[in-house]
């Protein structure tokens, strides 16, 4: 039947085909006609294969959609057994571990005790407070519900672990109080723990109440306080890494706060009683009632007279001491603040295997720690003490230090250059000032007091100086019916001379100073990374003191050689050439180079006017004199050149006047290139030695060499020469 259907069906499509068709050519569709009714016997077979197959398919799956659906119940069934059977062994987990817990807290098994505890809090919470739980649990002899009853075994296994430690803490039993502490944070009780501990180890750092005294030595207070620091830095380090193990990650910060508190307490009377035992109220009243507290320019020399007078009220050696003991206990707070913060940073290292919200934690746990400790009123009471005490005494330490200087100033020993003690001793003490400074390990004590000292440096140091230049500049300028004596001349110069060396040497000594500062490796070492690349910015400020003192010996040189030097410059070269002539002949040139007048009277008038500069002067300072000299002759002898006439050996016999006084001074002076101030004098000596057939203009456009004088000065040059 099924293949009579298939038949019928092609066949039917076949008559519709041939209806449609019908209005085409006829021959070629009746061909292909036939051949499409040949097609229809083998097509029937498949299509009555395909169709059976579709009806085995469709059974089956029909089969398998109702398999599929009691499956479904089945695993549903599976799933309520199974999840009723899970919660029956939680709950009789939750059993077990109730009873076996109260079986451990009667025989005072504290650590089964707590392990049972956690492995009941392991479980879920509703199967704790489910009402199956509560159904079964409780019994005559423990009634309480199952959540009920972990709380109340939790309280009492609390109280009994605050008990045992207390007793074990004040017995100094290590091994019992190391044994409760792991206990606490087990029962979910890390606060109360972590409270317990760290009354524990505040008792450790309490100290008894201190009794002062007025011979108490100058190290006490320094040393009581390293103590003090050095116990809470030893309980950090050793305890940290237990507190942090069984209690987790920052947990130390909550001990740190009970210790830092209880330093608190400790440094405020240390530095209360070091107050009032060192009289320092008294102090600071006397520094703040003395002129160099408020020294200006203005008033400096007024100020420096009364002090004298203040030595019988203020003893600077207290005061040096005073400076050195608030510096010490500064330094060793900040020596502990860094040890605290070094410390959580260390033990919040991130491993590269923790995830993501542990990196977050372990920042914040450092973040919190640096908070706190910024937070100590022991940072405040140093802040307080640095500002309020060491400022004004180092202030006034350093003034009156630089005062005495001065006052106690003595030249040096001979060999010369001439100097004083002056910089030696200022700058000694600075240095003594700035290292004791550091020592504070104080960011901002540092970089205020930097800049008042550099503001001392300059106003009570150089000015003072520059006063005392200006001063011998006055008293040189006075003659006595318009004449200065040989003897008072040299006094002046002398002392002109002694004051720029020591400006000179000053500038040596901000360097020298600087660079130790900065390498000086317990300087940095004191300080945190992060604030490192501040304090040598601070420290390297001192540098701004240097271009200071080099403007004021630029103007001293300048007003040494002005005064001294420069009236004597005037006849120099028309006294070298008196009664010279370049217009020679053979005989003259002969009489010229074996004579060389030129270089002998330029030796002798030079050697007379610089006569001991060199060995009065620093090597720097006779440089400058010695170049302002050059800066001044050079300009009158090429003018005075301009004005003489050169025959042929003339020309010849200037060249090697002139060849052989730059090689005298540049023997005079082992710096920079003399030869360079003569570029303007050599090249008019080439081209007086031109060839009388060679164009001026060929030879300076294709010499090569970079003139000093215009084309137009140049054919002047040549025109001084005799045809």
């Amino acid at each position: 039947m099924s293949r009579t259907l298939g038949t019928a069906f092609l066949n039917h499509q076949v008559e519709q085909l041939e209806k449609s068709v019908t209005r085409g050519p006829p021959e070629p569709i009746k061909s292909s006609l036939v051949r499409l009714r040949t097609l229809a016997p083998l097509l029937t077979e498949p299509y009555n294969e395909a169709l059976h197959l579709s009806n085995n398919v469709r059974l089956t799956a029909e089969t398998a959609q109702r398999l599929s659906g009691r499956m479904s119940l089945l695993d549903e069934e599976m799933r309520r057994v199974t999840e009723a059977t899970e919660r029956v062994g939680q709950v009789l987990e939750l059993k077990s571990c109730l009873t076996q817990l109260q079986s451990c807290i009667l025989s005072q098994d504290w650590e089964s005790a707590t392990r049972h505890y956690s492995r009941a809090m392991s479980l879920p919470s509703h199967v704790i407070n489910g009402a199956f739980a509560e159904s079964v649990i409780p019994t005559s002899e423990h009634p309480l519900p199952p959540a009920q009853a972990l709380q109340t075994a939790r309280e009492q296994l609390l109280k009994t672990f605050q008990r045992h430690f207390e007793q074990a803490s004040q017995s100094r039993d290590a091994t019992a109080t190391s044994r409760f502490f792991k206990l606490f944070p087990v029962i979910d009780c890390q606060a109360e723990g972590l409270q317990a501990y760290s009354s524990f180890v505040v008792k450790l750092i309490r100290v008894q109440p201190m009794v002062f005294d007025q011979t108490t030595s100058s190290h006490y207070f320094v040393a009581a306080l390293t103590a003090l620091f050095e116990s809470i830095a030893m309980i950090v380090d050793q305890h940290q890494s237990v507190v942090e193990k069984y209690y987790g990650p920052g947990r130390m910060l909550v001990v740190l706060k009970s210790l830092l508190g209880e330093c608190d307490c400790v440094v405020e009377e240390f530095i209360q009683g070091w107050k009032s035992n060192r009289y320092i109220k008294q102090k600071l009243a006397d520094v703040s009632r003395s002129p160099l507290s408020t020294l200006n320019t203005s008033s400096q020399k007024q100020a420096f007279h009364q002090v004298s007078v203040e030595d019988e009220v203020i003893d600077p050696r207290e005061i040096d001491k005073a400076s050195t003991e608030i510096a010490g206990m500064a330094g060793r707070w900040s020596l502990f603040r860094r040890f605290l913060i070094e410390q959580l940073t260390d033990n919040s290292a991130i491993d590269e295997d923790r995830d993501e919200i542990s990196v977050k934690t372990q920042s914040q746990v450092t973040s919190d720690g640096t908070e706190v400790i910024q937070a100590t009123a022991s940072d405040g009471i140093f802040n307080d003490l640095l500002t309020s005490s060491y400022i004004p005494l180092e202030i006034w330490y350093t003034r009156f230090a630089i005062h005495r200087a001065h006052q106690l100033s003595s030249t040096g020993v001979p060999p010369f250059p001439a100097g004083t003690t002056t910089p030696d001793d200022t700058f000694y003490i600075l240095k003594v000032v700035f290292l004791r400074l550091l020592s504070t390990g104080s960011l901002g004590t540092i970089k205020r007091t930097t800049e008042l000292l550099k503001d001392i440096i300059d106003r009570d140091y150089i000015s003072a100086i520059k006063m005392k230049l200006d001063d011998v500049s006055r008293k040189a300028g006075t003659t006595v019916n318009g004449i200065r004596g040989d003897k008072t001349d040299r006094e002046f110069r002398h002392s002109y001379a002694t004051l720029l060396n020591d400006i000179d040497v000053s500038s040596l000594h901000v360097d020298r100073l600087t660079r130790d500062l900065l390498q000086d490796p317990t300087t940095l070492n004191s300080f945190l990374v992060s604030e490192k690349d501040t304090l040598k910015s601070t420290i390297s400020g001192l540098d701004a003191l240097t271009p200071k003192l080099r403007s004021s010996l630029r103007a001293g040189v300048e007003q040494l050689f002005n005064q001294f030097v420069r009236p004597k410059l005037r006849t120099l070269i028309p006294d070298v050439y008196k009664d010279m002539s370049y217009v020679l002949d053979d005989d003259g040139y002969t009489e010229a180079h074996d004579q060389d007048t030129v270089k002998k009277r330029f030796i002798r008038l030079w050697e007379g006017l610089t006569d001991g500069y060199k060995e009065l002067l620093t090597d720097n300072n006779y440089r400058m004199l010695f170049g302002l000299a050059l800066d001044v002759v050079l300009p009158v002898w090429e003018r005075y050149v301009m004005t003489l006439r050169y025959s042929e050996l003339g020309a010849i016999c200037f060249d090697r006047d002139l060849r052989s006084v730059v090689a005298y001074l540049s023997s005079q002076s082992i710096f920079g290139d003399v030869r360079e101030k003569f570029t303007r004098l050599q090249q008019i000596s080439i081209l007086l030695n031109l060839d009388s057939d060679e164009s001026v203009e060929g030879f300076y456009n294709g010499s090569g060499i970079l003139w000093a004088m215009s084309i137009q000065d140049s054919k002047n040059v040549v025109g001084l020469k005799l045809a």
